[in-house]
C-alpha cells in the first residue's frame, strides 16, 4: 500500500483515521484500482482531504482549487461520476492533463451526504474503463458506513462538548449567587438590586460575569465598598 498522506487541516483524531481507512478499504475493495481518496466537509467548512498516494493528493488538489473536476461534479449532481478514459476525456481539462501526466486512466467518484456532512470516494486506475461497476459495490457500502460513523461521532463531540458547557454554567452560577450575596450585604439591597450591580460591572468592565462574581468572592467585598457603589442602580 503506499504511503498515505494525513489529513490536510486540524481534524479530531477519530475523523482522520475513519478517513483514512476509508481510502485504503476502498482502495482494497475495487479491482483494477491502483490508488485512492477520500474527502470530508462538514457543515460548509473547508473540505479536507486524505490519500494513499501523494500523486492522488495533487488530483484532488487541483479540483477544489478550480472547482472543476469529478469530485465537484459529483457534490453538484449527488450522484456517482465515472470518468472511463481521460485520454479520451473532453471534460475537466487541467484535472485530466495532471491526471494522466500521472498515468492515471480512469477514476470514479462517490459522493455521500448525510446530516450536512459530505464526504467523497474518489478511485483510480492505470486502466480504462475498469471502474465502471465500483459505485455499486462494497465501495459504495464503505462509504455509506463510514459517513454514518463520522456523524456519530460529530453528534457525540457535539454532545460532550454540550455537557461541558452546561457544567461551567453551573459553577458559574454558583460563583455568582455567592458573589449577588456579598453585593446584598454591603449594599443593603435585594437580589435583583444585586445582580443588577455585578451585570453592570460586567458590561462597564468588559469582563464576564462570572470572572466579576468571582473577583467578589475572592476579596470577600473587602474594599470593595467604593467601587460597587459606583455601579448600584440609583435608589
Amino acid at each position: 500500500m503506499p504511503t498515505e498522506q494525513e489529513l490536510q487541516g486540524p481534524e479530531p483524531d477519530s475523523v482522520v483515521r475513519r478517513l483514512s481507512e476509508l481510502a485504503q478499504q476502498s482502495a482494497r475493495c475495487a479491482p483494477a484500482c491502483c490508488g485512492a481518496v477520500a474527502t470530508i466537509a462538514d457543515g460548509g467548512t473547508e473540505r479536507r482531504t486524505t490519500a494513499t498516494h501523494p500523486d492522488l493528493a495533487a488530483l484532488v488538489s487541483v479540483q477544489l482549487a478550480l472547482g472543476d473536476g469529478p469530485i465537484p461534479t459529483a457534490l453538484d449532481r449527488g450522484e456517482p461520476v465515472d470518468a472511463e478514459d481521460l485520454l479520451n476525456e473532453e471534460r475537466w481539462p487541467q484535472y485530466r492533463a495532471l491526471a494522466l501526466d500521472s498515468g492515471v486512466r480512469a477514476s470514479m467518484t462517490i459522493p455521500f451526504r448525510r446530516s450536512g456532512m459530505e464526504v467523497t470516494v474518489s478511485l483510480y486506475s492505470f486502466r480504462p474503463g475498469s471502474l465502471e461497476r465500483a459505485a455499486y459495490g462494497p465501495v459504495g457500502v464503505l462509504g455509506e458506513q463510514a459517513t454514518a460513523s463520522l456523524v456519530r461521532d460529530r453528534r457525540y463531540r457535539e454532545a460532550l462538548a454540550e455537557l461541558g458547557q452546561l457544567e461551567t454554567a453551573l459553577r458559574s452560577r454558583g460563583v455568582i449567587d455567592q458573589a449577588s450575596g456579598i453585593v446584598m450585604h454591603v449594599l443593603r439591597c435585594d437580589s435583583d438590586e444585586a445582580f443588577a450591580v455585578l451585570r453592570q460591572m460586567s458590561q462597564r468592565t468588559n469582563r464576564k460575569l462570572a470572572e466579576v462574581a468571582e473577583a467578589v468572592v475572592r476579596d470577600k467585598g473587602h474594599g470593595l465598598e467604593s467601587t460597587l457603589a459606583r455601579f448600584a442602580p440609583h435608589r
